[in-house]
């Protein structure tokens, strides 16, 4: 069976639309993987699917040959991780960024074999259900992610004897859920994990520790 030139150019535009919406989405965050970088993605899945399907009929009539689409078209899926990989940043103190853009390129390229696929309606329908996930829901998300977010202030002190003031300091009016002590060659590092804090108390410990010579660095993540 051979494709008619006009659906192949319906099947690549509407690719190349979907993939274009959800990249503008992440486009508008500044996000490494943007509109085009969307946009290829979706319109490559789409003709790969479409080569698969249709781009070996000369051979299907030779004796012992078998043709299976869905096999081409699943190694989109696994060489997309590598792209994927790619928008995944990993910053300081196991804080990960860019997981949710590696998803929205994974599911671009799903969109994109369905839109190869001919069926117009699956990716239409799952655009539509991204650009929910992504837009949508993201306020109801930072605002669940907020109450429940751990609390953690990270201290780096040089002196090992202020070690057992600062803690004394930290447990007052504050509900420790945990914390751990390290050590980076003459440095001490102390991460503490609140369940309940004092903010008021955090902010005046903090405003003391900035002007105390032994304490290195502080970070607090709320």
């Amino acid at each position: 069976m051979i494709l008619a030139w006009n659906e192949i150019l319906i099947r690549l535009s509407l690719a190349a639309l979907f993939g274009a919406l959800i990249g503008l989405e992440r486009e508008r965050k500044d996000w490494a993987a943007g509109m085009r970088t969307h946009m290829m993605v979706c319109v490559g899945s789409a003709l790969i699917m479409i080569v698969s399907a249709y781009g070996f009929g000369e051979v299907l009539g030779k004796d012992h040959v078998v043709l299976d689409p869905s096999r081409v078209a699943a190694q989109v899926i696994s060489g997309i991780g590598f792209i994927g990989a790619g928008t995944i940043i990993f910053l300081k103190f196991g804080t990960i960024r860019g997981l949710t853009t590696a998803s929205g390129l994974w599911t671009v390229a799903a969109i994109g074999l369905a839109s190869g696929g001919g069926m117009y309606f699956a990716a239409s329908a799952t655009t539509l259900l991204a650009l929910i996930i992504l837009w949508a829901l993201q306020p109801l998300e930072r605002m669940y992610s907020k109450r429940f977010r751990q609390k953690t202030l990270r201290i780096v002190i040089t002196q090992k004897k202020d070690v057992n003031e600062l803690l004394a300091q930290i447990w007052q009016n504050n509900e420790v859920e945990n914390f751990d002590i390290t050590q980076d060659g003459n440095d001490s590092i102390i991460q503490f994990k609140f369940e309940k804090y004092d903010k008021e108390k955090i902010k005046e410990l903090i405003d003391k520790m900035q002007q105390t010579e032994t304490i290195k660095e502080i970070n607090w993540y709320a």
